[in-house]
């Protein structure tokens, strides 16, 4: 089965300021599903509006970051927050039924200011794991799924509390509710890890999103990078990977705008165009490698 794909519409298509237009504009660029951190100021019944227009499903959608101006950054794992972390969850969840969104990722927060981070690592896990464990009883009743996404702390956030995959498999192991998973950002995952085909192959059966950026640059997957994408899809595809790979990156390349052969009338993106036509619409094609030769197009 081919990978499938999904555009983060925080990172992509900048240029356009709205959530739906953005949404409009994954879709012509071949993408069937997208994905948003916490989607401020965009009421849930026009982004629903746009998506049925598009045909295109929203996959993801973060918790409520908290307190910005306060420098926070989620709170799930914060001590002293959890009415306040409850309450931007059941925000989140009724946002995500009205939209149809059926993942949520809990975001873990960071270390609070002032404080030793080994010293609050203990009391920050209990109130991680309580918080977890509210958060998959209301999901349950929802039929969603709850995630949680390591960040890495050497570059992008050096106080985020989650940070490597098996700090979340350790957390998601103590709460122990099924309707939990890991997001696994793999340029998070190389930044703090590296070994990328062993932590896929060893936490595969708890992930259940994935995300793609290149390695150090953070832009797209056939942009010049440590990251050997290639290999990844494919690896991903003999695992049996069936959700989606979410596109959280930040563009640097040009959108392709022109239209698909054979009257399909539908525009791609230089690399993720390239992707869905040598893959074809049964998979992999007849003895054609799915994933070489991610190159701009013409």
């Amino acid at each position: 089965m081919a990978l499938r794909f999904s555009a983060n519409l925080s990172w992509l298509f900048p240029e356009l300021p709205a959530l739906p237009a953005r949404l409009e504009a994954a879709a012509a660029a071949g993408f069937g599903a997208v994905e948003a951190a916490w989607p401020a100021g965009c009421p849930a019944q026009e982004l629903r509006a746009a998506a049925e227009r598009a045909r295109v499903r929203i996959a993801l959608l973060n918790t409520p970051p908290g307190d910005p101006e306060a420098g926070e950054l989620g709170l799930a794992a914060v001590p002293g927050r959890q009415a306040a972390f409850r309450q931007g969850l059941e925000a989140a969840v009724h946002y995500a039924r009205a939209v149809g969104c059926p993942r949520i990722h809990v975001m873990a927060g960071r270390v609070p200011l002032g404080t030793d981070r080994a010293a609050v690592a203990g009391e920050m896990e209990t109130t991680f794991i309580e918080n977890l464990r509210y958060t998959a009883d209301l999901l349950s009743q929802e039929d969603m799924i709850g995630l949680l996404e390591p960040i890495n702390n050497r570059i992008t956030d050096p106080r985020y509390y989650l940070n490597t995959p098996h700090q979340a498999a350790a957390i998601l192991e103590k709460v122990g509710r099924p309707n939990l998973k890991l997001q696994l950002d793999l340029f998070h995952c190389q930044i703090m890890d590296g070994n990328l085909s062993r932590n896929l192959e060893t936490y595969f059966p708890l992930i259940g999103h994935i995300q793609i950026a290149q390695v150090p640059g953070r832009h797209e997957p056939d942009s010049p990078g440590e990251l050997n994408f290639p290999y990844i899809f494919e690896l991903l595809e003999s695992l049996g990977y069936t959700g989606y790979v979410g596109c959280e990156y930040a563009p640097k390349g040009e959108w392709a705008c022109r239209s698909e052969p054979h009257g399909q009338g539908q525009a791609q993106t230089s690399w993720l165009g390239t992707v869905q036509r040598q893959a074809g619409p049964g998979g992999t094609g007849s003895g054609c490698h799915p994933y070489l030769g991610m190159r701009a197009l013409s």
